[in-house]
């Protein structure tokens, strides 16, 4: 495992130049948003990845993300500090937005693409005296290395290209994360599946074996089935008090449901956990699900 601390930011950045750069897992391609000044999409062979504003790290522009973001809005008072562990890079959007509004917070970012990371860091550079140290590892190895009841919030948002890795989806993962969480503390994961949903409905089935509490959150069109999309797991050794959480997802642009208790558990159905010597990743998306060309 590499580690790596973030350089003094240096001065702006170009304005209107997009950068583009072989990485590990394809091309990636800094695209600068001509509306806002230094702000920038980061896509993979096609598929966005993040989007970050380096003078406004609180500015969320996908609504998965948003969502990611409420979570740890609601999983402490307003602006206390907390240990998160972030499995997955990009552009580092949410652990920006930690900092931002968290001072204090101690993050790492765990990103197993040495060559993204590295463009991420020289194009967008982290902001000095933000606590956020970014490693190069395998996002299970390091997991598995992480000290018991280590982190108060752990967010996984990790994709070989646009699929989930196999090994990230397993009971033996899913009891690493739960270990690694403390007792009051939360685990968040980014998913993606459509009809019939074999992959998040096993995925819930997966997280049940390992958290006495889940929770699943996602817009209704993609619940319904009418289309392949984002939803976000939630899980935690504790009670969950969803009420905060369902009226922030609410009112985004975007509005998404909070699926809990009976009705998550009739979701789930008769779905069985993932084991490691049974594991694939999360489904391809349909083209042109995410990619923007």
């Amino acid at each position: 495992m590499n580690e790596r601390r973030p350089e003094p930011a240096p001065g702006p950045l170009p304005e209107s130049v997009p950068v583009i750069r072989a990485v590990g897992h394809g091309t990636a391609k800094l695209l600068p948003d001509v509306d806002r000044a230094r702000a920038w999409l980061l896509t993979v062979d096609g598929a966005p990845q993040s989007y970050v504003d380096l003078d406004e790290p609180r500015h969320l522009e996908f609504e998965y993300i948003r969502r990611l973001a409420h979570v740890i809005d609601c999983a402490a008072d307003d602006g206390a500090p907390l240990t998160v562990l972030h499995l997955g890079g990009g552009a580092l959007t949410l652990p920006r937005y930690v900092a931002a509004t968290r001072p204090g917070s101690a993050q790492s970012v765990v990103e197993s693409d040495a060559a993204l990371l590295d463009l991420v860091e020289r194009e967008l550079p982290i902001p000095a005296g933000a606590g956020i140290t970014a490693h190069t590892a395998d996002a299970r190895s390091f997991l598995e290395a992480a000290p018991d009841a280590s982190a108060d919030i752990l967010v996984a948002d990790v994709f070989g290209g646009s699929r989930i890795p196999a090994h990230l989806t397993t009971v033996e993962y899913a009891h690493q994360a739960a270990r690694v969480v403390r007792p009051g503390g939360i685990y968040a994961a980014n998913l993606a599946d459509g009809a019939p949903f074999a992959f998040l409905r096993s995925q819930l089935a997966t997280f049940a074996t390992a958290f006495t509490e889940l929770a699943l959150v996602a817009e209704a069109s993609v619940l319904r089935g009418r289309r392949f999309g984002n939803a976000v797991l939630v899980a935690a050794h504790r009670p969950l008090d969803t009420a905060p959480l369902a009226r922030r997802t609410a009112s985004d642009a975007f509005p998404a449901r909070v699926e809990h208790g009976a009705s998550l558990r009739r979701f789930t159905g008769e779905a069985a956990p993932v084991r490691d010597g049974g594991a694939l990743p999360s489904p391809r998306p349909p083209e042109g699900a995410f990619s923007i060309g």
